[in-house]
Protein backbone atom coordinates (compact mmCIF):
# COMPACT_ATOMS: atom_id res chain seq x y z
CA UNK A 1 0.00 0.00 0.00
CA UNK A 2 3.02 2.50 0.88
CA UNK A 3 4.35 1.64 -2.86
CA UNK A 4 0.91 3.14 -4.05
CA UNK A 5 0.83 6.01 -2.31
CA UNK A 6 4.23 7.26 -2.91
CA UNK A 7 3.38 6.43 -6.77
CA UNK A 8 0.29 8.51 -6.37
CA UNK A 9 2.40 11.71 -4.41
CA UNK A 10 5.20 11.65 -7.25
CA UNK A 11 2.05 12.23 -10.01
CA UNK A 12 0.06 14.84 -7.51
CA UNK A 13 3.06 16.68 -6.95
CA UNK A 14 2.99 19.27 -9.60
CA UNK A 15 3.53 22.05 -7.74
CA UNK A 16 6.94 21.75 -7.30
CA UNK A 17 9.06 23.36 -9.87
CA UNK A 18 11.57 21.76 -11.64
CA UNK A 19 14.44 24.88 -11.33
CA UNK A 20 15.58 25.45 -7.78
CA UNK A 21 16.13 29.10 -8.25
CA UNK A 22 12.00 29.37 -7.68
CA UNK A 23 10.71 28.93 -3.80
CA UNK A 24 7.74 27.41 -3.92
CA UNK A 25 6.13 25.15 -1.80
CA UNK A 26 4.19 21.73 -2.89
CA UNK A 27 1.29 21.66 -0.78
CA UNK A 28 -0.24 18.33 -2.07
CA UNK A 29 -1.22 15.40 -0.16
CA UNK A 30 -1.65 11.81 -1.47
CA UNK A 31 -3.95 9.33 -0.12
CA UNK A 32 -4.76 5.25 -0.61
CA UNK A 33 -6.55 4.19 -3.42
CA UNK A 34 -7.73 1.16 -2.75
CA UNK A 35 -8.43 0.67 -6.10
CA UNK A 36 -5.33 -1.59 -6.99
CA UNK A 37 -3.51 -0.59 -10.24
CA UNK A 38 -4.30 -2.21 -14.00
CA UNK A 39 -3.13 -5.50 -13.45
CA UNK A 40 -5.83 -5.63 -10.92
CA UNK A 41 -8.46 -4.26 -12.85
CA UNK A 42 -11.98 -5.61 -12.59
CA UNK A 43 -15.58 -4.04 -12.33
CA UNK A 44 -17.04 -3.72 -8.69
CA UNK A 45 -20.25 -3.67 -9.64
CA UNK A 46 -22.72 -6.73 -10.44
CA UNK A 47 -22.80 -7.42 -14.37
CA UNK A 48 -26.35 -5.36 -15.21
CA UNK A 49 -25.94 -2.55 -12.56
CA UNK A 50 -22.99 -0.33 -13.88
CA UNK A 51 -23.65 2.45 -15.82
CA UNK A 52 -23.62 3.00 -19.28
CA UNK A 53 -23.90 6.09 -21.81
CA UNK A 54 -26.49 4.53 -25.03
CA UNK A 55 -26.07 8.29 -26.43
CA UNK A 56 -23.94 11.86 -26.59
CA UNK A 57 -24.41 14.53 -28.89
CA UNK A 58 -23.29 18.53 -29.16
CA UNK A 59 -24.63 21.37 -31.22
CA UNK A 60 -21.89 23.19 -33.18
CA UNK A 61 -19.83 25.44 -30.87
CA UNK A 62 -19.98 28.87 -32.70
CA UNK A 63 -17.97 31.85 -31.96
CA UNK A 64 -19.76 34.01 -29.61
CA UNK A 65 -20.43 37.72 -30.54
CA UNK A 66 -20.03 36.59 -34.09
CA UNK A 67 -20.82 33.11 -35.25
CA UNK A 68 -24.02 30.93 -36.15
CA UNK A 69 -25.40 31.31 -33.00
CA UNK A 70 -25.17 34.76 -31.95
CA UNK A 71 -29.25 35.49 -32.05
CA UNK A 72 -29.80 32.43 -30.28
CA UNK A 73 -31.64 31.73 -27.34
CA UNK A 74 -29.62 29.60 -24.88
CA UNK A 75 -32.93 27.15 -24.54
CA UNK A 76 -33.10 27.20 -27.94
CA UNK A 77 -29.45 25.88 -28.12
CA UNK A 78 -30.19 23.22 -25.14
CA UNK A 79 -33.49 21.68 -26.49
CA UNK A 80 -31.87 20.16 -30.20
CA UNK A 81 -29.34 17.99 -27.62
CA UNK A 82 -32.15 16.75 -25.26
CA UNK A 83 -34.47 16.11 -28.38
CA UNK A 84 -31.78 14.20 -30.29
CA UNK A 85 -31.32 11.94 -27.11
CA UNK A 86 -34.91 10.91 -27.11
CA UNK A 87 -35.30 10.62 -31.15
CA UNK A 88 -32.36 8.57 -31.88
CA UNK A 89 -32.92 6.37 -28.84
CA UNK A 90 -36.62 6.15 -29.67
CA UNK A 91 -36.46 6.52 -25.59
CA UNK A 92 -40.34 7.11 -23.79
CA UNK A 93 -39.27 10.79 -22.70
CA UNK A 94 -41.71 10.22 -19.21
CA UNK A 95 -38.60 7.09 -18.51
CA UNK A 96 -36.25 9.73 -17.66
CA UNK A 97 -35.08 10.02 -14.13
CA UNK A 98 -33.47 13.56 -14.05
CA UNK A 99 -32.31 15.88 -16.58
CA UNK A 100 -29.09 18.15 -14.70
CA UNK A 101 -27.36 21.06 -16.87
CA UNK A 102 -24.10 22.37 -16.18
CA UNK A 103 -23.80 26.07 -16.81
CA UNK A 104 -21.54 29.02 -15.49
CA UNK A 105 -22.39 32.43 -16.39
CA UNK A 106 -26.24 32.76 -16.76
CA UNK A 107 -27.84 33.73 -13.20
CA UNK A 108 -28.85 30.68 -11.37
CA UNK A 109 -32.60 30.97 -11.49
CA UNK A 110 -33.08 32.34 -14.82
CA UNK A 111 -30.92 29.69 -16.40
CA UNK A 112 -32.82 27.06 -14.56
CA UNK A 113 -35.83 28.43 -16.03
CA UNK A 114 -34.25 28.59 -19.70
CA UNK A 115 -33.50 24.68 -19.03
CA UNK A 116 -37.00 23.50 -17.72
CA UNK A 117 -38.33 25.59 -21.12
CA UNK A 118 -35.90 23.94 -23.34
CA UNK A 119 -36.69 20.21 -21.83
CA UNK A 120 -40.52 21.47 -23.07
CA UNK A 121 -39.80 22.56 -26.38
CA UNK A 122 -37.70 18.94 -26.96
CA UNK A 123 -40.83 17.06 -25.70
CA UNK A 124 -40.26 16.11 -22.08
CA UNK A 125 -43.67 15.67 -20.25
CA UNK A 126 -43.57 17.82 -16.65
CA UNK A 127 -43.00 15.09 -14.65
CA UNK A 128 -39.44 15.19 -15.92
CA UNK A 129 -37.41 17.31 -13.40
CA UNK A 130 -34.10 19.44 -14.43
CA UNK A 131 -31.95 21.18 -12.49
CA UNK A 132 -28.44 22.78 -12.89
CA UNK A 133 -24.91 22.58 -11.82
CA UNK A 134 -22.20 25.09 -11.81
CA UNK A 135 -18.48 23.88 -11.23
CA UNK A 136 -17.37 26.42 -13.57
CA UNK A 137 -15.34 24.93 -16.72
CA UNK A 138 -15.97 21.72 -15.71
CA UNK A 139 -19.56 22.12 -15.04
CA UNK A 140 -21.34 19.60 -18.38
CA UNK A 141 -18.85 16.60 -17.18
CA UNK A 142 -20.15 17.05 -13.19
CA UNK A 143 -23.62 17.15 -14.77
CA UNK A 144 -22.91 13.61 -16.39
CA UNK A 145 -20.78 12.70 -13.48
CA UNK A 146 -23.74 13.37 -10.88
CA UNK A 147 -26.17 11.53 -12.74
CA UNK A 148 -23.95 8.56 -12.72
CA UNK A 149 -23.68 8.92 -9.10
CA UNK A 150 -27.92 8.96 -8.87
CA UNK A 151 -28.38 6.10 -11.02
CA UNK A 152 -25.50 3.89 -9.26
CA UNK A 153 -27.20 5.25 -5.63
CA UNK A 154 -30.88 3.75 -7.07
CA UNK A 155 -32.47 7.13 -7.30
CA UNK A 156 -33.16 6.75 -11.33
CA UNK A 157 -32.80 4.50 -13.85
CA UNK A 158 -32.14 6.73 -16.82
CA UNK A 159 -30.83 10.32 -16.68
CA UNK A 160 -29.19 13.20 -18.67
CA UNK A 161 -26.30 14.94 -18.08
CA UNK A 162 -25.72 18.22 -20.17
CA UNK A 163 -24.15 21.02 -20.34
CA UNK A 164 -24.92 24.56 -22.05
CA UNK A 165 -23.45 28.33 -22.13
CA UNK A 166 -24.15 31.20 -24.46
CA UNK A 167 -21.33 33.56 -23.77
CA UNK A 168 -22.63 36.03 -26.53
CA UNK A 169 -25.44 36.57 -24.00
CA UNK A 170 -24.38 35.98 -20.43
CA UNK A 171 -20.73 37.66 -20.17
CA UNK A 172 -17.59 36.97 -17.77
CA UNK A 173 -18.17 39.42 -15.41
CA UNK A 174 -18.55 40.01 -11.24
CA UNK A 175 -21.92 41.23 -9.93
CA UNK A 176 -21.78 43.11 -6.83
CA UNK A 177 -18.98 43.82 -4.32
CA UNK A 178 -16.02 42.21 -3.31
CA UNK A 179 -15.82 41.25 0.44
CA UNK A 180 -12.91 43.62 1.91
CA UNK A 181 -11.53 40.62 3.70
CA UNK A 182 -10.32 38.73 0.96
CA UNK A 183 -6.81 40.99 0.99
CA UNK A 184 -6.03 39.22 3.91
CA UNK A 185 -6.21 36.02 2.30
CA UNK A 186 -3.72 35.22 -0.61
CA UNK A 187 -5.47 31.95 -2.01
CA UNK A 188 -9.07 34.37 -2.24
CA UNK A 189 -7.55 36.95 -3.69
CA UNK A 190 -6.36 34.33 -6.27
CA UNK A 191 -9.59 33.11 -7.38
CA UNK A 192 -10.28 36.61 -8.69
CA UNK A 193 -7.03 36.48 -10.70
CA UNK A 194 -8.09 36.61 -14.66
CA UNK A 195 -7.66 33.26 -16.02
CA UNK A 196 -5.21 34.27 -18.84
CA UNK A 197 -3.09 35.91 -15.93
CA UNK A 198 -2.99 31.91 -14.47
CA UNK A 199 -2.03 30.92 -17.66
CA UNK A 200 0.81 33.34 -17.81
CA UNK A 201 2.06 32.20 -14.11
CA UNK A 202 1.69 28.41 -14.96
CA UNK A 203 3.98 29.50 -18.04
CA UNK A 204 6.74 31.30 -16.22
CA UNK A 205 6.60 28.91 -13.56
CA UNK A 206 7.03 25.64 -14.99
CA UNK A 207 8.53 27.20 -18.97
CA UNK A 208 6.52 26.74 -20.83
CA UNK A 209 7.80 28.32 -23.73
CA UNK A 210 5.82 30.43 -26.46
CA UNK A 211 6.89 28.81 -29.48
CA UNK A 212 5.48 25.48 -27.52
CA UNK A 213 2.14 27.31 -26.97
CA UNK A 214 1.86 28.30 -30.64
CA UNK A 215 2.66 25.05 -31.64
CA UNK A 216 0.01 23.53 -29.63
CA UNK A 217 -2.71 25.49 -31.24
CA UNK A 218 -2.24 25.07 -34.56
CA UNK A 219 -1.92 21.65 -33.87
CA UNK A 220 -5.34 22.33 -32.15
CA UNK A 221 -6.79 23.73 -35.68
CA UNK A 222 -5.23 20.90 -37.93
CA UNK A 223 -6.40 18.02 -36.22
CA UNK A 224 -9.65 19.80 -36.19
CA UNK A 225 -10.11 20.90 -39.50
CA UNK A 226 -8.65 17.60 -40.84
CA UNK A 227 -11.96 15.82 -38.55
CA UNK A 228 -14.30 17.93 -39.67
CA UNK A 229 -13.07 17.26 -43.33
CA UNK A 230 -13.38 14.18 -43.19
CA UNK A 231 -16.62 14.02 -40.99
CA UNK A 232 -15.62 12.51 -38.07
CA UNK A 233 -17.44 15.05 -35.87
CA UNK A 234 -20.86 13.70 -37.67
CA UNK A 235 -21.93 11.38 -35.40
CA UNK A 236 -22.18 13.47 -32.70
CA UNK A 237 -23.62 17.01 -33.75
CA UNK A 238 -27.03 17.83 -33.98
CA UNK A 239 -27.08 20.48 -36.52
CA UNK A 240 -29.45 23.53 -35.09
CA UNK A 241 -31.94 25.33 -37.12
CA UNK A 242 -31.30 29.05 -35.90
CA UNK A 243 -31.15 32.87 -37.26
CA UNK A 244 -29.12 35.51 -37.79
CA UNK A 245 -29.91 38.89 -37.44
CA UNK A 246 -28.24 41.75 -39.75
CA UNK A 247 -26.58 43.98 -37.44
CA UNK A 248 -27.20 46.95 -39.81
CA UNK A 249 -30.63 46.52 -41.25
CA UNK A 250 -32.27 43.82 -38.26
CA UNK A 251 -33.39 41.19 -41.05
CA UNK A 252 -33.23 38.15 -39.88
CA UNK A 253 -32.64 35.14 -41.85
CA UNK A 254 -33.38 31.66 -41.42
CA UNK A 255 -30.09 29.14 -40.77
CA UNK A 256 -28.79 25.52 -40.08
CA UNK A 257 -25.70 25.57 -38.10
CA UNK A 258 -23.90 22.53 -38.66
CA UNK A 259 -20.45 22.71 -38.30
CA UNK A 260 -18.17 24.04 -35.35
CA UNK A 261 -17.65 27.73 -37.02
CA UNK A 262 -14.26 28.86 -35.35
CA UNK A 263 -11.78 26.53 -37.17
CA UNK A 264 -8.92 28.09 -38.57
CA UNK A 265 -7.25 25.41 -40.71
CA UNK A 266 -4.57 28.17 -42.32
CA UNK A 267 -3.38 28.67 -39.17
CA UNK A 268 0.41 28.73 -38.28
CA UNK A 269 3.19 29.48 -35.97
CA UNK A 270 4.44 32.06 -37.82
CA UNK A 271 0.78 34.07 -37.88
CA UNK A 272 0.47 33.17 -34.17
CA UNK A 273 3.52 34.54 -33.77
CA UNK A 274 2.76 38.39 -34.54
CA UNK A 275 0.25 38.09 -32.02
CA UNK A 276 0.75 40.46 -28.49
CA UNK A 277 0.72 38.88 -25.68
CA UNK A 278 -2.80 40.10 -23.85
CA UNK A 279 -2.61 39.77 -20.20
CA UNK A 280 0.94 40.51 -19.62
CA UNK A 281 3.75 42.75 -21.12
CA UNK A 282 6.32 40.55 -22.56
CA UNK A 283 4.12 37.25 -21.66
CA UNK A 284 3.07 34.29 -23.67
CA UNK A 285 -0.89 34.24 -23.70
CA UNK A 286 -2.51 35.95 -26.95
CA UNK A 287 -6.11 35.14 -28.23
CA UNK A 288 -4.13 32.71 -31.05
CA UNK A 289 -3.35 30.24 -28.07
CA UNK A 290 -5.76 30.54 -25.93
CA UNK A 291 -9.26 28.85 -25.76
CA UNK A 292 -12.08 30.45 -27.68
CA UNK A 293 -15.51 32.00 -26.20
CA UNK A 294 -18.23 30.17 -27.26
CA UNK A 295 -21.73 29.42 -27.47
CA UNK A 296 -23.29 25.74 -27.54
CA UNK A 297 -24.59 22.76 -26.04
CA UNK A 298 -24.39 19.24 -25.49
CA UNK A 299 -26.25 16.13 -23.96
CA UNK A 300 -25.60 12.82 -22.58
CA UNK A 301 -27.89 9.73 -22.07
CA UNK A 302 -26.76 7.73 -19.17
CA UNK A 303 -28.56 4.34 -17.34
CA UNK A 304 -28.45 1.23 -15.72
CA UNK A 305 -26.36 -1.52 -18.07
CA UNK A 306 -29.76 -4.18 -17.25
CA UNK A 307 -32.00 -1.25 -18.72
CA UNK A 308 -30.13 -0.78 -22.03
CA UNK A 309 -30.13 -4.12 -22.65
CA UNK A 310 -33.37 -4.81 -21.95
CA UNK A 311 -34.16 -1.92 -24.57
CA UNK A 312 -32.05 -3.04 -26.70
CA UNK A 313 -29.90 0.31 -26.87
CA UNK A 314 -26.63 0.19 -28.16
CA UNK A 315 -24.00 0.69 -25.38
CA UNK A 316 -21.78 3.62 -26.29
CA UNK A 317 -19.54 3.74 -23.41
CA UNK A 318 -19.49 2.75 -19.82
CA UNK A 319 -19.13 5.24 -16.90
CA UNK A 320 -16.04 4.54 -14.50
CA UNK A 321 -15.00 6.86 -12.17
CA UNK A 322 -14.83 10.81 -11.78
CA UNK A 323 -12.50 13.04 -9.51
CA UNK A 324 -12.33 16.77 -8.61
CA UNK A 325 -9.49 18.28 -6.95
CA UNK A 326 -8.18 21.59 -5.79
CA UNK A 327 -5.10 23.27 -6.64
CA UNK A 328 -3.39 26.68 -6.18
CA UNK A 329 -5.91 28.90 -7.75
CA UNK A 330 -2.65 31.25 -9.26
CA UNK A 331 -2.19 28.07 -11.45
CA UNK A 332 -5.56 26.82 -12.24
CA UNK A 333 -4.14 25.33 -14.99
CA UNK A 334 -2.50 22.33 -13.78
CA UNK A 335 -5.84 20.95 -12.54
CA UNK A 336 -6.03 17.99 -15.16
CA UNK A 337 -2.33 17.04 -14.20
CA UNK A 338 -3.50 16.00 -10.70
CA UNK A 339 -7.60 14.98 -11.19
CA UNK A 340 -6.23 13.03 -14.17
CA UNK A 341 -3.65 10.24 -11.72
CA UNK A 342 -6.90 10.55 -9.39
CA UNK A 343 -9.74 9.21 -11.46
CA UNK A 344 -7.32 7.23 -13.32
CA UNK A 345 -6.10 5.36 -10.07
CA UNK A 346 -10.09 5.07 -8.84
CA UNK A 347 -10.50 3.08 -11.86
CA UNK A 348 -7.67 0.39 -10.90
CA UNK A 349 -5.62 1.63 -14.09
CA UNK A 350 -2.25 3.36 -14.73
CA UNK A 351 -2.00 5.99 -17.18
CA UNK A 352 -0.22 4.18 -19.82
CA UNK A 353 -3.46 1.59 -20.43
CA UNK A 354 -5.60 4.76 -21.07
CA UNK A 355 -6.01 5.07 -24.77
CA UNK A 356 -7.70 8.20 -25.58
CA UNK A 357 -7.43 11.47 -23.93
CA UNK A 358 -9.90 14.85 -24.26
CA UNK A 359 -8.49 17.10 -22.16
CA UNK A 360 -9.90 20.89 -22.61
CA UNK A 361 -7.40 23.42 -23.71
CA UNK A 362 -8.29 26.67 -22.02
CA UNK A 363 -4.96 27.45 -22.60
CA UNK A 364 -2.00 26.34 -24.72
CA UNK A 365 0.66 27.05 -21.59
CA UNK A 366 -1.65 24.23 -19.09
CA UNK A 367 -2.29 21.86 -21.88
CA UNK A 368 1.21 21.61 -22.71
CA UNK A 369 2.58 21.27 -19.29
CA UNK A 370 -0.47 18.88 -18.26
CA UNK A 371 0.48 16.71 -21.20
CA UNK A 372 4.68 16.67 -20.41
CA UNK A 373 4.31 16.71 -16.58
CA UNK A 374 2.03 13.31 -17.02
CA UNK A 375 4.26 12.47 -19.99
CA UNK A 376 1.08 11.48 -22.11
CA UNK A 377 1.34 10.55 -25.78
CA UNK A 378 0.45 13.27 -27.43
CA UNK A 379 -0.82 10.85 -30.16
CA UNK A 380 -2.99 10.24 -27.61
CA UNK A 381 -4.47 13.26 -26.87
CA UNK A 382 -6.87 15.48 -28.38
CA UNK A 383 -6.76 13.69 -31.78
CA UNK A 384 -9.34 15.98 -33.25
CA UNK A 385 -8.16 18.97 -31.87
CA UNK A 386 -9.27 20.70 -28.80
CA UNK A 387 -10.99 24.26 -27.30
CA UNK A 388 -8.72 26.55 -29.20
CA UNK A 389 -10.11 25.83 -32.28
CA UNK A 390 -13.38 24.09 -31.50
CA UNK A 391 -14.28 26.72 -28.85
CA UNK A 392 -14.80 26.49 -25.17
CA UNK A 393 -18.34 27.50 -24.09
CA UNK A 394 -17.43 26.80 -20.35
CA UNK A 395 -21.24 24.79 -19.19
CA UNK A 396 -21.24 22.73 -22.31
CA UNK A 397 -17.57 21.71 -22.78
CA UNK A 398 -17.49 18.71 -20.21
CA UNK A 399 -20.54 17.41 -22.13
CA UNK A 400 -19.05 18.34 -25.42
CA UNK A 401 -15.59 16.83 -24.08
CA UNK A 402 -17.90 13.05 -23.37
CA UNK A 403 -19.45 13.24 -26.82
CA UNK A 404 -16.26 13.81 -28.74
CA UNK A 405 -14.43 11.18 -26.57
CA UNK A 406 -17.16 8.25 -26.60
CA UNK A 407 -17.93 8.56 -30.67
CA UNK A 408 -13.91 8.68 -31.36
CA UNK A 409 -13.58 5.70 -29.08
CA UNK A 410 -16.28 3.86 -31.08
CA UNK A 411 -14.72 4.47 -34.30
CA UNK A 412 -11.07 3.08 -33.39
CA UNK A 413 -12.91 0.03 -31.89
CA UNK A 414 -11.38 -2.73 -29.57
CA UNK A 415 -7.84 -0.87 -29.84
CA UNK A 416 -9.61 1.79 -28.12
CA UNK A 417 -10.70 0.65 -24.43
CA UNK A 418 -10.39 3.31 -21.69
CA UNK A 419 -10.29 7.08 -22.67
CA UNK A 420 -10.21 10.44 -20.25
CA UNK A 421 -12.02 13.47 -20.22
CA UNK A 422 -10.34 16.01 -17.89
CA UNK A 423 -10.46 19.99 -17.83
CA UNK A 424 -8.66 22.72 -15.49
CA UNK A 425 -11.53 24.98 -13.70
CA UNK A 426 -11.48 28.60 -12.51
CA UNK A 427 -10.33 29.73 -8.55
CA UNK A 428 -8.07 26.44 -8.59
CA UNK A 429 -10.02 23.15 -9.17
CA UNK A 430 -9.40 20.20 -12.07
CA UNK A 431 -11.90 17.02 -13.04
CA UNK A 432 -11.58 14.35 -14.45
CA UNK A 433 -13.85 10.90 -15.45
CA UNK A 434 -12.89 7.45 -16.84
CA UNK A 435 -14.91 5.83 -19.40
CA UNK A 436 -14.32 2.61 -21.05
CA UNK A 437 -15.54 1.94 -24.65
CA UNK A 438 -19.40 -0.05 -25.30
CA UNK A 439 -17.60 -2.67 -27.24
CA UNK A 440 -14.05 -3.33 -25.64
CA UNK A 441 -16.10 -4.38 -22.27
CA UNK A 442 -16.06 -7.90 -20.75
CA UNK A 443 -19.39 -9.96 -21.56
CA UNK A 444 -19.88 -10.70 -17.90
CA UNK A 445 -18.17 -9.58 -14.75
CA UNK A 446 -15.27 -10.87 -13.52
CA UNK A 447 -15.02 -9.73 -10.19
CA UNK A 448 -16.43 -13.41 -8.87
CA UNK A 449 -13.53 -15.39 -10.78
CA UNK A 450 -11.14 -17.82 -8.99
CA UNK A 451 -7.94 -16.36 -8.57
CA UNK A 452 -5.50 -19.71 -9.56
CA UNK A 453 -2.05 -17.52 -8.89
CA UNK A 454 -0.93 -14.07 -8.08
CA UNK A 455 -0.54 -13.07 -11.19
CA UNK A 456 -3.45 -10.70 -11.60
CA UNK A 457 -2.61 -8.97 -8.42
CA UNK A 458 -1.82 -5.35 -7.94
CA UNK A 459 1.79 -5.17 -8.15
CA UNK A 460 1.53 -3.79 -4.32
CA UNK A 461 0.02 -6.87 -3.35
CA UNK A 462 2.17 -9.29 -4.48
Amino acid sequence: MEKAINRQRVLLDHLRPSSSSHNFESTLSASACLAGDSAAYQRTSAYGDDVVIVAAYRTPQCKSKRGGFKDTHADDLLAPVLKALIEKTNLDPREVGDIVVGSVLAPGSQRASECRMAAFYAGFPETVPIRTVNRQCSSGLQAVADVAASIKAGFYEIGIGAGLESMTINQMSWDGDVNPKLKNFQKAQDCLLPMGVTSENVAHRFGVTRQEQDQAAVDSHRKAAAATASGRFKDEIIPVATKIVDPKTGDEKPIVVSVDDGIRPETSVAGLGKLKAVFKKDGTTTAGNSSQISDGAGAVLLMKRSVAVHKGLPILGVFRTFAAVGVDPAIMGVGPAVAIPAAVKAAGLELEDIDLFEINEAFASQFVYCRKKLELDPQKINVNGGAMAIGHPLGATGARCVATLLHEMKRRGRDCRFGVVSMCIGTGMGAAAVFESGDGCDELCNGGRKVESNNLLSRDAR
